[in-house]
C-alpha cells in the first residue's frame, strides 16, 4: 500500500514551521534578556551613584536648595545620545561585539544620569511608577508581537509624535511653562506606550531578514533591545513627573 504523498508534505511543513517559531522564540528572549539586563545595570548604577559620593561629582545643591547638574552632569546627560547616534548611523560597519558594548555604554551612561530620580523622588514613588511602567510595557509589548494588525502606520504618526514632543521640550527650557510641562509628559507617555507595541511588532517582523547570517541577527537582537529600552527607560522618565512624589 502506497503512503499518500501529503502527508509527508504536512509533516515537514510542520517541521518547519516548528523551526521557524522556536527560531523566532529564541531570538525574541534574547532581545528581551538584553533590554532587562540593561535596564537593571541603569537602576544599579544610578543607585549607587546617588548613595555614594559620586553624586557630587553629577549633582549639587545650589544656594537656593535647588538641586542643578555640574558640567559633568550635563555631559553625561547628552552622553547616551552620542552612543545612540553612533549606534545608529555605524551598526552596519561595526563587529557584534562593538555593537554590544556600545549598548552596555548606553545604559551605563543612563544610570549616571538619572542618579538625581533618586535625589528628587521618594524611594517608595519610584518602585511604584517602576512597577506600573514595566506593567504597561509588558502589556503593550505583548500586544504588539501578537496582533495581526500592521503597525506600520502607526509607527510614522508616533514618530512624528515624537518630533513634537522634542521641540516642545526644547522650547520650554526656555519658557519653563507648567503647563506646557504636563501636556508633554502626558503625550510622551501615550507616545512611548505606541512605540513599544509598534517596535515590538517591526523587531519580530525583522528576524525574518537576519535569521540566516549569526553576526547580523545579534546586532539587530541588540538594535532591537536599544529599541525597547529606550522606550522603557522614557516611559518610566515621564510616569516619574507625573505622578512621583518628590522629597
Amino acid at each position: 500500500m502506497v503512503e499518500p504523498k501529503f502527508n509527508l508534505g504536512a509533516s515537514s511543513t510542520a517541521k518547519s514551521l516548528d523551526s521557524i517559531d522556536e527560531g523566532l522564540r529564541s531570538y525574541m528572549l534574547g532581545v528581551y534578556n538584553y533590554m532587562a539586563v540593561g535596564t537593571a545595570i541603569t537602576g544599579l548604577t544610578a543607585w549607587v551613584t546617588a548613595n555614594t559620593p559620586i553624586i557630587n561629582l553629577f549633582y549639587s545643591y545650589g544656594a537656593n536648595g535647588q538641586l542643578g547638574a555640574s558640567p559633568l552632569g550635563y555631559l553625561v546627560m547628552f552622553a547616551p545620545l552620542i552612543f545612540i547616534f553612533a549606534l545608529s548611523f555605524g551598526v552596519n560597519r561595526m563587529k557584534p561585539s562593538t555593537v554590544q558594548l556600545l549598548f552596555w555604554a548606553v545604559t551605563f551612561v543612563f544610570g549616571l544620569s538619572l542618579a538625581n530620580i533618586f535625589l528628587t523622588f521618594t524611594g517608595a514613588s519610584i518602585a511604584r511608577v517602576f512597577f506600573i511602567t514595566a506593567g504597561v510595557f509588558g502589556a503593550m509589548s505583548l500586544w504588539g508581537y501578537t496582533t495581526k494588525k500592521d503597525l506600520t502606520k502607526l509607527g510614522a504618526f508616533l514618530f512624528m509624535g515624537l518630533i513634537g514632543i522634542i521641540i516642545a521640550s526644547i522650547v520650554n527650557i526656555f519658557i519653563g511653562s507648567a503647563m506646557i510641562h504636563w501636556v508633554v509628559s502626558v503625550v510622551g507617555v501615550l507616545v512611548f506606550v505606541g512605540l513599544t507595541a509598534y517596535d515590538t511588532q517591526r523587531i519580530k517582523n525583522t528576524y525574518n531578514f537576519v535569521k540566516n547570517d549569526g553576526a547580523a541577527m545579534t546586532k539587530s537582537g541588540v538594535m532591537g533591545a536599544l529599541s525597547l529600552y529606550l522606550n522603557f527607560i522614557n516611559m518610566f522618565i515621564l510616569l516619574l513627573q507625573l505622578f512621583g512624589n518628590r522629597e
